[in-house]
C-alpha cells in the first residue's frame, strides 16, 4: 500500500520507535536552498532559531516525550562534503538536544550491508517513509515522500538500519575526514 501524507501526521502514529537512515552527501540543491547551511558556511552559525528548525526540534521533543525512541544514522562519503560538515556541526544542538540519538558510518565501512536505494524513516518496524530526491538533493516532484506499509520493505529497512547502527559511531566520537 502506498500513500502520501504529511510527515508530522505519520510520525504521530509512532508508538515505540522512529529510525531514520540518511545516505546522501548533500541535500536541498547541494545546500543552496538551505538558509541554515548558508548561514553556517558564511558565518559559522551552528544554532538556528528559524521556524523550520524550531518546528523540527519541537516535533522531536513531543515524539520522544510520548516514549518513542528516535535514532538517526548517516552513511557518509569521505572526505565529507561541506553539507555533511554542516550537518555534523549542527547535530548536537539540533538533533541530539531535541532527543534524537545519532550515529555516523563512513561509506567504506558500510560494505556488505544491503540498504534500500533511498533515505527512509521506519516507524515501529512497520511503516516506511521513503524520501525521494533529485540528483542535487532537492525533494523529488510531488513532495518526495512515499509512505508504505509493505512488511517485506519494512523488514529490509529495519535490518539495514540496525546493521548501520551497529557499525556506526556515536556523534560525539565521530571525527570528520
Amino acid at each position: 500500500m502506498t500513500t502520501s501524507l504529511d510527515f508530522a501526521t505519520v510520525l504521530a502514529s509512532a508508538r515505540h520507535s522512529a529510525v531514520h537512515l540518511e545516505m546522501r552527501d548533500s541535500y536541498l540543491r547541494d545546500g543552496l536552498d538551505d538558509p541554515q547551511f548558508i548561514d553556517w558556511r558564511d558565518n559559522g552559525v551552528t544554532e538556528s532559531d528559524d521556524k523550520d528548525s524550531a518546528d523540527w526540534r519541537a516535533l522531536v521533543r513531543q515524539t520522544v516525550a510520548r516514549g518513542v525512541v528516535m535514532r538517526r544514522a548517516r552513511i557518509v562519503s569521505e572526505p565529507v562534503t561541506d553539507y555533511i560538515r554542516f550537518e555534523h556541526a549542527i547535530t548536537a544542538g539540533h538533533n541530539i538536544a531535541a532527543g534524537e540519538l545519532v550515529r555516523w558510518l563512513p561509506r567504506q565501512d558500510s560494505i556488505g550491508i544491503a540498504v534500500p536505494t533511498c533515505d527512509f524513516w521506519l516507524l515501529d518496524d512497520h511503516t516506511v517513509i521513503l524520501n525521494h530526491f533529485t540528483g542535487d538533493g532537492s525533494w523529488a516532484p510531488a513532495g518526495g515522500m512515499d509512505v508504505r506499509t509493505d512488511p517485506a520493505l519494512a523488514k529490509l529497512c529495519g535490518e539495514a538500519f540496525e546493521a548501520v547502527w551497529a557499525r556506526g559511531v556515536d556523534h560525539p566520537s565521530f571525527a570528520l575526514v
